[in-house]
């Protein structure tokens, strides 16, 4: 990240603090230099940007004054400690940053965003998006690329539509991502369920899976498992590309979570992908918020004719003013400021959650695998005489909030012991005493 935008995110953070108040004066520029170690240019850039978003105004020869807060932080204890809810924090959301780029989009587009697009989505956004993925090793091409409604819509459409395999079960991980599983069973599409651990996948009961029963696709969250928060090792990553290339299976890949992953040689399954087995599926919301409703897919060659038509009957199109926002956010270079931003958060929150759960959960009444960081996942495996549920309704009356596992479970799969926690909703200075008041109850 360039040095102006690093300094841009501290200033702003600043401006949260219960320090500052609408109508205050910011340090000179000589004060804010000295205090971040970085060049006057480098300050006044910041401070330009900030001004240009309409959260500061300058005073000739006064200063800069701040307009309005990004944001109010809570300190101290709510009250409640949410560790149930898995939506963004809100008072990190981009509000100002996206309404400069809905203005500009329509500012841009005109009347083209007021009318039916392309069921493939914008193609301008399209050209974006495919640079983007590249940075984290999904090459694919325009024609590869779809806009979807959220990831969603995308699973949706993917549960619904034949695959040229002939075949017709759904695998997908258990416990797995509940929205996934709540379609399954609604739409009582066979599924069969692969255990997930906090160690992996057994490897060798999915090619008994792959091998035994009629499989079209294996859904997967190689990164940041939503609940578990474990993500796979590179050598498991390209067994099951294997896998799936040997059984004729397709693997389905969110990567939900990919942007907060700073690790360089942690590549996604399409890296590995040489068969065109993989379906890469990839979801703005829990990066910016939920209200944007933008996903994306990157389908093989042998599944995009399908794919279009069964999304060409679900919708015309995903909103085209939130495509030509989107598009605006990332190639200003606001996504990548944003993303940094968002990672140095849930890192710290991350961080603070495996230290309090290592200070204070030394009872042994559970089992626990440190996560890796940012992500905003994890989960206790409780001892088979605490149901988790027991658990769950005691906390609750201590102003704690946790969320059972049940529904992440296919109904037919049995349930593990599992107590999983969310930080993405709760304060910093709040985890440490949620952790605690956690550990006493057990």
């Amino acid at each position: 990240m360039e040095k102006y935008m690093s300094l841009l995110t501290k200033v702003e953070e600043m401006m949260q603090s219960s320090a500052y108040q609408e109508g205050d004066r910011l340090p000179s520029i000589r004060q804010l230099s000295d205090r971040y170690r970085v060049s006057k240019s480098t300050v006044i850039r910041a401070l330009q940007e900030l001004e240009k978003r309409h959260l500061i105004y300058s005073v000739p020869k006064s200063g800069y004054y701040i307009v309005k807060k990004t944001g109010k932080l809570k300190s101290g204890h709510s009250g409640t400690i949410d560790f149930a809810t898995s939506a963004p924090d809100p008072d990190i959301f981009p509000y100002r940053d996206f309404q400069h780029c809905i203005n500009k989009a329509i500012d841009t587009y005109k009347n083209d965003l007021f009318i039916y697009g392309t069921p493939k989505g914008l193609p301008s956004l399209i050209l974006v998006l495919q640079k983007l993925f590249a940075d984290h090793q999904v090459f694919a091409e325009e024609r590869h690329i779809f806009i979807t409604s959220g990831v969603q819509q995308a699973l949706s459409l993917l549960c619904a539509m034949p695959f040229p395999n002939g075949k017709e079960k759904v695998a997908v991980e258990q416990p797995g991502y509940h929205l996934m599983i709540e379609q399954i069973e609604a739409l009582r599409i066979p599924a069969v369920g692969v255990k997930r651990t906090a160690q992996g996948l057994d490897l060798a009961e999915i090619e008994r899976l792959f091998k035994t029963e009629s499989i079209k696709f294996f859904y997967t969250m190689p990164r940041f498992h939503n609940p578990l928060g474990s993500s796979l090792a590179e050598a498991d990553k390209k067994e099951l590309v294997r896998l799936a290339e040997k059984y004729d299976v397709y693997l389905v890949e969110d990567d939900y979570l990919g942007d907060l992953d700073d690790n360089k040689k942690a590549d996604p399954l399409h890296a590995y992908d040489l068969a065109s087995r993989v379906i890469y599926v990839k979801s703005f919301s829990k990066m910016i918020f939920p209200g944007l409703r933008v996903g994306a897919a990157v389908l093989p060659d042998a599944l995009i004719d399908t794919f279009n038509t069964y999304k060409r009957l679900n919708d015309i199109d995903c909103s085209m003013i939130s495509q030509a926002a989107l598009e605006v956010y990332v190639k200003s270079g606001m996504f990548r400021r944003h993303r940094e931003k968002i990672r140095e958060s849930y890192t710290e929150r991350s961080l603070l959650l495996h230290e309090a759960i290592q200070t204070h959960g030394q009872n042994g009444r559970f089992t626990y695998s440190d996560g890796q960081a940012p992500c905003i996942h994890t989960h206790l495996v409780l001892n088979k005489e605490l149901p988790a549920s027991r658990v769950i309704q005691r906390l609750k009356k201590q102003g704690v909030l946790l969320e059972p596992i049940d529904r992440h479970y296919l109904l037919s799969f049995s349930k593990e012991n599992l107590l999983k926690i969310n930080i993405s909703n709760v304060k910093k200075e709040e985890i440490e005493h949620g952790i605690k008041l956690i550990m006493n109850s057990l």
